[in-house]
């Protein structure tokens, strides 16, 4: 039965022509002489199989042999082309972006075992056609202790409201239960959003412009070794009295959150380009990580706020837990190149990247040295931008929208919400109103939403009701603006007088940006060809914290009209 193949690198062996019976047999010594060096001299470390020297009847034994020392999935049903090796320079013209693993999982099914876009079928390496196993799910749980550790500086920050209020106020009452109003405590998750979405902005594109210059080991454990020192001040700040330099403390706390957020931006952005190099499964690992890093940190301010006796040590146990979370995640960055299954897919993009920028085959040692210098050819580029925003704008406008109205709503309006028995006394409607109701409810529901995206893949990347259920979402705004968001100014208009109304409008904002944001993440690496999976990656971060940086400035305008 003929063997259907498409187009190998010219140095490849042809199999388009049947192989012709051999004429004899050679004896061990001689046949032994004639077999590629990787069937020889097994190791782990060789990844590069030469194609046999051309020996008459051994070469016609031993063609079978060499392809599978390439790792050439190929099959005799006529149903799937054979692809090129992850050494070989040779790109496939009809590439999909959808990798193969997930194939493999979905068992068929519809989902991850069908191309994202139509008219598109799954090429690329063929590293992963044969994967290792993901023991223990490491990896899986590696990069959601990453991603929660990505959103967990800013979670920290905004969640320590009473806090922040305390040391910008007049106050001297350690107990932080009587707080006076102040024009720096009115303004100040305004002020805190701003603070940390423009810089973000910044460093996203410069993260975009860096993407091949700088390895992503170096991106990634730079900015996690730069949020640890800036979050190491401010824990040592907690026990240092500032009620004589309010406006410097202040000054001087968004200038800690502006190098946090963009820290933090510029490890995302790239985290989220290496996941885009695996499963789907493992980018919703991230994100959902993401998640779960707010719901901590709403978890941990609870505590805190239960346990301690006053606001400045419950702060310095809550940002102790942040130092201690950033370490891990330094810690498991470093343990990842380690397990078999996360260096399989890294090399298999370090070599697809190489085979994009060079002209020649370079062993994949080699292209994992050189190949964010530019490979054999020595030009270090950017990556193309107009093929990636081509097949993925909507996908990008979709994030960017998505996260502008969180972020107008959350935690600027959200967090000013009381409860209507305020004056009854009770801890549960002063002490852990907003801290239940705005923050841990609000991420809970985020945390709920991008989890479903782990089994539903509901709207598709190319349906019309991904941005219309997108757009819907506007409502919210004018929802919780007229809840009994206090102090009031101009609009003295409260419509929803019961505290269960905060309460579902918070669940329904959380859960539609968990579920609606992190579709179009995660579509959005897995809709252009792989070597552009990293780089688009960055891009829809860049969408995020787009949608992120404008919407925090509406923020500012909301609070001023209510």
């Amino acid at each position: 039965m003929a063997v259907r193949r498409t187009p190998m690198h010219r140095h490849d062996t042809d199999l388009s022509s049947p192989v012709p019976a051999p004429q004899g047999l050679l004896p061990p010594e001689a046949a032994q002489n004639h077999l590629p060096k990787c069937l020889t001299e097994p190791g782990e470390g060789v990844t590069h199989c030469p194609p046999p020297s051309n020996t008459g009847a051994a070469d016609s034994i031993f063609r079978t042999v060499w392809i599978g020392c390439s790792k050439f999935p190929w099959r005799m049903d006529g149903k799937e082309s054979l692809q090129a090796s992850v050494n070989s320079s040779y790109v496939a013209t009809a590439q999909s972006s959808m990798h193969e693993e997930d194939e493999v999982e979905s068992g068929g099914e519809a989902g991850d075992g069908t191309p994202l876009l139509p008219g598109e079928h799954p090429a690329g390496p063929l590293a992963t056609r044969h994967h290792p196993e993901d023991t223990y799910c490491m990896v899986y749980f590696i990069f959601f202790l990453l991603g929660i550790g990505s959103l967990l500086p800013w979670n920290f920050f905004i969640t320590a409201k009473h806090y922040w209020l305390f040391k910008l106020s007049n106050s001297s009452d350690p107990r932080g239960k009587e707080v006076p109003r102040s024009d720096l405590s009115d303004y100040f998750e305004s002020y805190l959003a701003i603070a940390s979405t423009v810089p973000s902005v910044l460093c996203l594109v410069l993260n975009y412009l860096l993407v091949n210059r700088l390895s992503p080991s170096v991106r990634i454990l730079t900015s996690l070794f730069m949020i640890l020192a800036v979050f190491a001040v401010t824990t040592v700040l907690v026990k240092v009295d500032v009620s004589g330099c309010r406006i410097q403390f202040f000054a001087g706390t968004l200038a800690s959150v502006a190098l946090v957020s963009g820290a933090s931006n510029l490890f995302s952005g790239s985290i989220f380009g290496i996941s885009g190099h695996f499963p789907m499964r493992i980018s919703q690992a991230l994100i959902s990580g993401q998640a779960m890093g707010g719901t901590l940190s709403a978890v941990a301010a609870v505590v805190d706020l239960a346990a301690a006796s006053d606001v400045t040590n419950s702060a310095l146990t809550y940002f102790l837990t942040a130092d201690f979370f950033i370490l891990l995640c330094i810690i498991m960055y470093l343990l990842l190149p380690k397990l078999a299954y996360s260096r399989h897919y890294m090399l298999a993009a370090t070599c697809s990247s190489s085979g994009v920028l060079s002209e020649g085959p370079p062993p994949c040692g080699e292209a994992e040295g050189h190949g964010r210098s530019g490979g054999a050819s020595g030009a270090v580029t950017i990556p193309p931008l107009k093929p990636i925003l081509r097949k993925t704008w909507v996908l990008g406008l979709c994030v960017f929208y998505v996260f502008f109205v969180s972020i107008i709503v959350f935690p600027a309006v959200s967090s000013g919400i009381e409860s209507v028995h305020k004056d009854s006394g009770s801890p549960w409607t002063t002490t852990y109103f907003v801290p239940l109701t705005s923050f841990f409810l609000y991420n809970a529901a985020d945390f709920c939403g991008r989890q479903a995206t782990a089994w539903l893949h509901v709207p598709g990347p190319t349906s019309r009701a991904l941005p219309a259920l997108v757009l819907s979402r506007t409502v919210l705004v004018p929802l919780f603006m007229f809840c009994n968001y206090q102090p009031r100014d101009h609009l003295h208009t409260v419509l929803f007088h019961h505290d269960l109304f905060p309460v579902v409008f918070v669940s329904l904002l959380g859960l539609t940006n968990g579920y609606l944001g992190t579709l179009p993440m995660i579509y959005g690496p897995k809709v252009v060809p792989r070597e552009l999976a990293e780089p688009t990656g960055v891009i829809m971060s860049f969408f995020l914290t787009l949608g992120l940086a404008a919407g925090s400035a509406f923020s500012v305008l909301i609070v001023h009209c209510i």
